[in-house]
């Protein structure tokens, strides 16, 4: 009895690249529709393996590629999150990863689906030498403005790094220079070309959405949970309907 879809398209599902090629070889005869429809699936499924190992060893080589000719630099990368919202913490996340551990589906927080943020960012947790996440509350961004509260959010993320043990000798900050120290590197969009500033921008977006989320009990209405701050319609009609909370800006 010869061998079934069924079996073909399993064996298939669950084959590497090597596995695929073997059976490709194999079944370059076989002309029913379920196997050559197989087969073309699992090639599709193995070419974006490909590209998305090829995409993280991007990220990491290119990290390493702004260490100069110091292979063993210690890098920290840093990102922000809610520069732009109405209401809560501006948040800064700082993360230190091992140059020989790669995170699958790291990347810059806008790009991950929000259902694989949560699980990204406690790998980054667990694997990296050191993180923090530091908030600037909503008063003193106020009263000091947002790039005072940048640079304050920033170098206190350094500074919680350092009194872990770690001491970066570079430091990648995403975007424009803050001039915050002599080992700072700005790289325009580097939460989609560094690992460690796609790590900060992860932990701290799921951190903050987490704070946000939890301001609904306490401020119910305001839509928290769903707008994390930002100005959406609902959150708009309840500042008109019941004024500004304590975490408005």
């Amino acid at each position: 009895m010869g061998v079934t879809v069924a079996e073909i398209k399993k064996r298939l599902s669950e084959a590497d690249a090597e596995e695929f090629a073997v059976l490709e070889r194999a079944l370059v005869a076989d002309e029913r529709k379920g196997v050559r429809s197989a087969l073309a699936v699992a090639k599709r499924r193995l070419q974006a393996e490909a590209d998305e190992e090829a995409r993280l060893a991007s990220m990491y080589s290119f990290e390493r590629s702004l260490c100069g000719e110091n292979p063993h630099a210690v890098v920290v990368g840093l990102d922000e999150v809610g520069r732009g919202p109405l209401a809560g913490p501006l948040a800064v996340g700082a993360v230190v990863l091992p140059a020989d551990l790669k995170i699958a589906g790291l990347n810059d927080s806008k790009q991950v689906k929000p259902a694989d943020r949560e699980r990204i960012a406690a790998e980054v947790k667990r694997v990296a030498l050191a993180w923090d996440v530091h908030y600037i509350e909503p008063s003193y961004i106020d009263d000091h403005g947002m790039t005072a509260s940048l640079r304050l959010a920033f170098s206190s993320a350094v500074k919680a790094i350092e009194q872990t043990g770690v001491h970066p000798d570079v430091i990648l900050l995403d975007g424009n220079p803050l001039h915050l120290d002599p080992r700072e590197m700005n790289v325009v969009h580097g939460d989609a070309r560094c690992a460690s500033i796609s790590a900060a921008s992860l932990i701290a977006k799921v951190s903050r959405d987490a704070l946000m989320v939890s301001y609904e009990d306490e401020y119910p209405g305001y839509d928290f949970a769903s707008s994390k701050g930002y100005g959406s319609a609902r959150h708009r009609q309840a500042i008109a309907e019941k004024g500004l909370t304590p975490i408005h800006r």
